[in-house]
């Protein structure tokens, strides 16, 4: 079937070339364009689909005459594309968006300044467990449109950054799930919280009587922006101490209960594979999306057993000489960090630094001050870090190489220390990515 509506996408990595496949593979007229370089395994998948793209800059009239432009979350509104195409009123959607209106699966929609990915891929090792055909994506793995024109799944659990929602218009969600609203990406807001917190919200619009929304009501922003809004969804608050119509709950610093309609679950805090608080409230947003699906008890409380945790979140790479180094570079924000500092016992030298999103640091005084005894920044430009945390540690060391940065916490730290990296800053300054961060940290410590 030949569709002759023109769809241009905008970036040609995971999401773009995803994007472009399904568009082809509906028969629209397909053209793809990157600024930058196409990574070689994107450019053979659009050889491979037949789909025609351009690499190294923009070309205007081979965008301006699209009918609908399908956005890479990565490229910000002050682009001067995205400009032109806001000025010529050319409607300009998101990946998920697009590959939304070509599957009836159910989707289960996960965003939050922090857990989000941790909370998804639970909810799929818990749906996989208990038998179901389920694919993931969004933010982690391949593409959602990818595995919608490849695959056939009857349901997805899809984690959402704000940047994919902020594209997302007649997208609904299932069951949709806002863990927490703390101040993140704020470069790309306008540096306006509300702009950030009203994205975040998108997760929950379309929702009707037979759709459910699960959020922590422990969250002041979120229940703050709860009030403002007319939700038909069926409520599903959890907090961590009970409050008048939380349906998940910590009792006695013990055990999670969850309790809605015939629903009636308890799990010893002892027994959940992921420790920490922060790790308590994924495991309740988990545990009330099992119980919506229907799942069995038993597999719900085994796959909070047994669920490994995420790659490059408060993962252990290895003791060295008794210094225990600790690979958090999915914290990107302060917040995240402070959990991970939190979460450390003892004393801890502190990797830090990056492309700073308008980071305010005095959350971490209290933290930095009882448990930091070093730090060491790791970015092009590290002033803002070096201004906050002045006086307030032992010494403050400047890098700009992962190498060295490994090394000068090495010979900060002491037997029973722990080096962390946790960089409550974007990583674009010096690496590809949060992931590619992650690795060249575990590799450092390796060769030490």
């Amino acid at each position: 079937m030949e569709n002759r509506e023109r769809i241009v996408i905008l970036g040609a990595g995971e999401s773009g070339t995803g994007a472009a496949i399904l568009a082809r593979q509906k028969g629209y007229d397909v053209f793809v364009s990157d600024a930058g370089k196409i990574k070689p395994f994107y450019r053979d998948l659009l050889d491979e689909y037949h789909v025609i793209y351009e690499s190294g800059g923009h070309t205007d009239r081979l965008i301006l005459n699209a009918s609908t432009v399908i956005k890479s979350p990565g490229i910000p509104e002050s682009a001067p594309i995205v400009k032109l195409l806001r000025k010529k009123e050319i409607p300009i959607i998101s990946e998920i968006e697009f590959a939304g209106k070509y599957t009836n699966a159910k989707k289960i929609c996960i965003t939050g300044s922090n857990g989000k990915t941790t909370t998804t891929s639970l909810i799929h090792h818990m749906m996989r467990k208990a038998g179901l055909n389920v694919g993931i994506a969004g933010n982690v793995g391949r593409s959602f449109a990818f595995q919608v024109a490849t695959e056939g799944y009857d349901y997805y659990v899809l984690e959402l950054s704000s940047f994919q929602l902020d594209g997302m218009y007649e997208f609904k969600a299932d069951i949709a799930i806002l863990l927490n609203i703390t101040p993140d990406h704020l470069d790309r807001y306008d540096y306006n919280f509300q702009n950030y917190v009203d994205s975040k919200f998108r997760v929950s619009q379309n929702l009707t009587e037979d759709e459910y929304f699960v959020f922590c009501s422990d969250d002041e922003i979120t229940i703050k922006e709860l009030e403002k809004i007319v939700s038909r969804a069926e409520q599903l608050p959890f907090a961590y101490h009970r409050k008048e119509n939380d349906v998940a709950w910590v009792e006695n610093d013990a055990e999670i209960h969850i309790e809605f309609e015939n629903v009636d679950f308890t799990m010893s805090l002892q027994e959940l594979s992921l420790k920490g608080k922060h790790n308590t409230y994924n495991s309740m947003a988990a545990g009330i999306a099992g119980n919506v699906l229907k799942i069995r008890n038993d597999v719900i409380r085994e796959a909070l057993m047994d669920f490994q945790g995420v790659e490059h979140r408060l993962e252990t790479v290895m003791k060295v000489h008794g210094i225990n180094f600790i690979n958090d570079s999915k914290a990107t924000n302060v917040n995240s960090t402070w959990y991970a500092l939190e979460s450390v016992n003892g004393q801890t030298v502190w990797i830090v630094g990056g492309v700073d999103k308008g980071n305010d640091y005095s959350e971490l005084y209290n933290l930095v001050e009882n448990k930091v005894k070093a730090i060491v920044c790791l970015g092009k430009d590290n002033q803002r870090v070096i201004q906050a945390f002045s006086g307030k540690v032992e010494s403050i060391v400047e890098t700009n190489k992962m190498e060295d940065a490994v090394k000068a916490a090495y010979y900060l730290a002491r037997d029973g220390d722990t080096v962390l990296l946790s960089p409550a800053c974007a990583s674009f300054d010096l690496f590809e990515s949060f992931e590619d961060r992650g690795r060249q940290f575990k590799s450092a410590v390796r060769a030490l």
